[in-house]
């Protein structure tokens, strides 16, 4: 009975069991919805979040773009008014130029019309300006002129205008003049202050002008005209009396119809004929002349002062150059008294003879080479050209050229290379010529490299040039020297005193010698302590 009760209650226990563990799956899964609910909310936060955020910096960013293109017009309008302001400004004083000139003579003109008043132009032309800049100089000119036209402005109102015409002249519009008397007032301000300021140079001449001055409408009815006007009053005041004013159409106190002016008819007469706009022309264009043959006369000056100063340099470089030469040529004379004076010896030693030999025709070919020079140099001329020569074969003068340096290679130790092509190297030139060429270049190599440096002498044909190289591996060439090198006398500071001091004007040898024979030179180098390349081009022998 126990057992079969087991069996029937043991059903019920697996039953409710296995709805616990229902139960528990259902919780289960009841929490893991909760939890994917609750990131779901969370990443909808943060999506919402980043949306925002990306809203805030786009608005940022246009924000900041309206800012930097609002201040990029900002400056643009600040160019293009400083632009407009520079266009009608005189670069020098800063004054109105003649375009801005003529806008405001127009406009004021226009409202005198309108109002039925008038306006003057004085005509301000420096005197003795051009005698002040070629005195003291343009910087000195320029200077003066700042300090007319900060005048004209500080004496005249501000609604009038002071403007440089061009050059030394000015011209100042007055508005709103009563009556013509008031523009001859403005003219001897504008005297007072000039003659107020400082002296210029060292004697502090005094500075003046001489003012032509026309009136709206009596004297003209456009621009042009008036300030025309104006111009001829002034040079007939300047005439007269520099340093005064004068009304066009009227005679100064102490002047004359012949002096330039214009009386003005008496009452009820006829009015004078004022000048046509081709006298106008004609005159301006004398006046022009005039300033040109000035300047002509100025510039012939200057030539004739430069040329002075070219000839004494030219005879104080000769009287250097007399100098040195005297020099050299002395130094291989005295090794040359030793030997005679060894041969004048009494002695038995035969060896002796050869030994004297040597010493004497080692000197001489030293001479020789530096009467070559001397002389190649006083025929440095432009346009010169070698006498004719004959078709000669440069690796025979080239060997030659070795073996007279062979001696000063051996003794500093240097290596000598030599690149050249096979066969003859033909060449329509002189043998004496060619061979100063060469050795001249090899001497300078030799001398300007030190002891177990390498030469190397290359070269190379072309359809119709030979080009040769010489190259070592010595002190170089400094860039300041290197344009001047062909110049006399011309030596780089590093060169001075190495193995001896030469003459300078080996290299001014080669270079007149390739020139005659119608060839070029140059010279390169990578700077100081790295050598130096000498590249001569001659024209080979037509065949």
């Amino acid at each position: 009975m126990s057992e079969e009760a087991d069996r029937y209650a043991n059903p019920v226990a697996d039953a409710e069991g296995d709805l616990a563990r229902v139960q528990q799956k259902i919780d289960a899964a009841r929490a893991v919805l909760v939890r994917l609910l609750q990131e779901v909310v969370v990443a909808e936060t943060q999506v919402q979040r980043s949306q925002a955020a990306q809203m805030l910096e786009v608005n940022e960013e246009l924000v900041m773009s309206g800012l930097r293109s609002q201040a990029d017009a900002a400056t643009a309008m600040i160019a293009l008014d400083d632009a407009t302001r520079a266009a009608e400004l005189d670069a020098l004083t800063q004054l109105p130029n003649r375009v801005l000139l003529r806008d405001r003579v127009n406009q004021a003109m226009a409202s005198a019309t309108r109002h039925g008043g008038r306006l003057a132009l004085l005509f301000v032309d420096i005197d003795n300006f051009k005698a002040i800049n070629d005195a003291f100089g343009h910087v000195v000119g320029d200077d003066v002129l700042r300090r007319v036209a900060s005048c004209l402005v500080a004496s005249t109102r501000a609604a009038d205008t002071a403007c440089r015409w061009g050059g030394d002249e000015f011209v100042v519009l007055l508005t709103e003049v009563s009556r013509p008397a008031d523009a001859g007032l403005m003219a001897d301000k504008i005297t007072a202050a000039l003659a107020a300021l400082p002296g210029v140079g060292d004697l502090g001449l005094k500075l003046s002008a001489s003012i032509g001055v026309s009136i709206f409408p009596d004297d003209g009815t456009d621009a042009v005209m008036l300030i025309a006007h104006a111009d001829a009053a002034m040079y007939a005041s300047k005439r007269l009396r520099p340093g005064g004013h004068a009304f066009h159409g009227r005679v100064p106190e102490g002047g004359s119809e012949a002096a330039g002016f214009v009386r003005q008819p008496p009452p009820g007469a006829a009015p004078a004929r004022l000048p046509s706009c081709m006298e106008l022309a004609e005159r301006e264009l004398h006046h022009a002349r005039l300033r040109e043959v000035n300047e002509q006369l100025v510039l012939a000056a200057i030539n004739a002062q430069e040329l002075k100063e070219a000839a004494e340099q030219a005879q104080q470089r000769q009287t250097e150059f007399m100098a040195v030469v005297a020099k050299e040529l002395s130094n291989p004379m005295a090794p040359i008294r030793i030997a005679t004076a060894m041969l004048g010896r009494r002695s038995t030693d035969e060896p002796l003879l050869p030994r004297v030999q040597a010493i004497v025709d080692e000197q001489v070919t030293q001479m020789s080479r530096l009467v070559e020079n001397v002389l190649e140099v006083s025929r440095n001329k432009p346009g010169k050209t070698a006498p004719a020569g004959h078709v000669i074969d440069m690796a025979g003068v080239i060997a030659h050229a070795v073996a007279d340096c062979r001696p000063a290679l051996e003794e500093r130790r240097q290596q000598l290379q030599l690149l050249l092509p096979a066969g003859a190297i033909m060449v329509d030139a002189q043998a004496a010529g060619l061979l100063q060429i060469v050795s001249n270049l090899l001497d300078n190599a030799s001398k300007y490299t030190p002891d177990g440096g390498e030469i190397e002498l290359q070269v190379m044909l072309g359809a119709a040039t030979l080009t040769m190289t010489v190259s070592d591996t010595g002190i170089g060439i400094t860039a300041q020297v290197l344009p001047d090198l062909f110049q006399p006398f011309v030596q780089d500071t590093s060169a001075l005193g190495f193995n001896g001091v030469g003459m300078g004007i080996g290299l001014t040898a080669v270079r007149a010698l390739v020139h005659a024979f119608g060839g070029a030179v140059i010279a390169s180098s990578e700077g100081s302590g790295l050598g130096s390349r000498f590249v001569v081009t001659l024209p080979l022998a037509r065949r």
